[in-house]
């Protein structure tokens, strides 16, 4: 039975019940009206749209959470899908909305898959291209100018000396970005070694002390799990620099029962109410990618956790 139908039918069965009360009951209707009989029908009425009001509840739940689901999708979020109840057309339009946010997910993620492959294709061309054409430039600048100092009269050696430590430095943090766009400690020595390297750079050249704590017994993990796990590590602590002043930050990459968790906690101001940037939706996306759970929120004490939960796979303790 169709929805209008059913509607129609509510109505139609309260109206003749208060029809049939007032046919076979006691109550008349005087001319002018009586108090009392004003009462009564006061009474039936308010009985009535109470009567109605409670089966249309009960008839539109289904239309309601449904109504609840639709307004609080998010496609990087993904969570509980509506339960497919009530009659047949509502039950069908539900499960025709869960069928589409399947498609939706399954499409988002594998257009994000692409976006992210490209993304890191081209941060690999930059790097290389940072390392082979700028960084051996620079390198031949250094030398030449040392060259040149070597020949060069006594009083201009301190200003040669201070170009070349500016060359060098230049040197330096050319190499810097380069790692950071491509982890070559990644792909050569693994994870592990990789996020060393991360938080001992960034402690080196911020104002944040970064303690590891990674255990040693980690299941084995494909590249495209690993790089994810990088990438959200970096993504957390480069924020916990830019955004919340922290000062301490705890990185931490640990086996738990089904899978694996990365977190990132800091000290600093934490995300509040702010909108969530470029950044963090880069990170979801990237956990999607993977089948992971990313949640971001305050940390105990202040501050700000981001964990990253990757569950395992088949074959994986």
């Amino acid at each position: 039975m169709s929805l209008f139908w059913r509607i129609f039918l509510l109505n139609a069965t309260v109206l003749f019940a208060a029809a049939g009360l007032l046919l076979l009951g006691p109550v008349t209707i005087s001319t002018p009206v009586l108090l009392t009989e004003a009462l009564i029908l006061a009474v039936g009425l308010v009985a009535m749209l109470t009567a109605n009001a409670a089966l249309l509840r009960v008839g539109l739940a289904p239309l309601q959470r449904l109504t609840k689901a639709m307004s609080t999708t998010d496609l990087l979020r993904p969570g509980r899908r509506p339960v497919v109840s009530g009659h047949a057309e509502i039950a069908g339009l539900i499960e025709t909305f869960n069928t589409m946010l399947d498609r939706l997910e399954a499409e988002r993620a594998a257009s994000s898959g692409l976006a992210l492959s490209a993304q890191e294709a081209e941060r690999r061309r930059i790097a290389q291209e940072l390392h082979d054409e700028i960084g051996q430039t620079l390198t031949a600048v250094l030398l030449e100018l040392k060259r040149v100092a070597d020949q060069a009269p006594t009083e201009l050696r301190p200003q040669l000396h201070s170009v070349q430590e500016t060359t060098r430095a230049s040197l330096d943090e050319i190499r810097r970005i380069a790692r950071r766009l491509r982890p070559g400690v990644l792909e050569e020595l693994g994870l592990i070694s990789s996020l060393k390297a991360l938080a001992n750079e960034i402690a080196e050249h911020t104002d944040l002390t970064v303690k590891r704590h990674f255990d040693s017994d980690l299941p084995t993990l494909d590249h495209e799990t690993e790089l994810v796990l990088y990438r959200v590590a970096q993504e957390g602590l480069t924020n916990a620099v830019r955004h919340s002043e922290a000062r301490r930050a705890d990185l931490t990459l640990r086996t738990v029962p089904g899978g694996v968790d990365l977190s990132v906690v800091d000290d600093g101001l934490g995300i509040g109410a702010a909108a969530e940037g470029a950044g963090i939706r880069g990170m979801r996306e990237r956990a999607l990618l993977i089948g992971a759970e990313l949640v971001i929120g305050p940390a105990p004490g202040g501050g700000t956790r981001v964990r990253l939960h990757v569950p395992a796979k088949n074959g994986e303790n």
